[in-house]
């Protein structure tokens, strides 16, 4: 099932060639994502999950350092959501401003970031993340 769930969420996610892959994860099909957060809930690794859009100025100010911190913190998962793709995710999540950023462990909300915080938003992933 791991597998096969790796290889739909690459799919899914138009996923870089061997070699390149991205350390941020992009979610465009709701059955997906509730697939993967379905297995994540099996691990007490920490899930920071970007709910963003592609208009959002503060979003894309955000989209490097979210790099960095997914180079940086290899123990985290994290994960990007398109508010405009996936409404019901977001409704799901009571996402209401953009960037919100979500830390998530064994499926339940541990903290939030709502806002291009990046300051913030690396203290509570060291908070989180063991």
């Amino acid at each position: 099932m791991g597998a096969d769930l790796s290889a739909m969420v690459g799919q899914a996610n138009g996923a870089a060639p061997p070699g390149k892959r991205s350390q941020v994860i992009a979610f465009h099909s709701s059955s997906v994502w509730k697939m993967h957060f379905e297995a994540s809930k099996e691990s007490s690794k920490l899930l920071v999950i970007d709910f963003t859009a592609t208009w959002c100025g503060p979003c894309r100010y955000m989209e490097p350092a979210l790099n960095v911190f997914a180079d940086t913190y290899t123990n985290v998962e994290f994960i990007k959501i398109d508010v405009d793709e996936l409404p019901d995710v977001a409704r799901e999540f009571r996402v209401e401003a953009m960037p919100t950023f979500l830390l998530i462990k064994r499926g339940k909300e541990v903290d939030r970031v709502v806002g291009a915080k990046k300051d913030e938003l690396q203290k509570k992933i060291e908070k989180h993340r063991v």
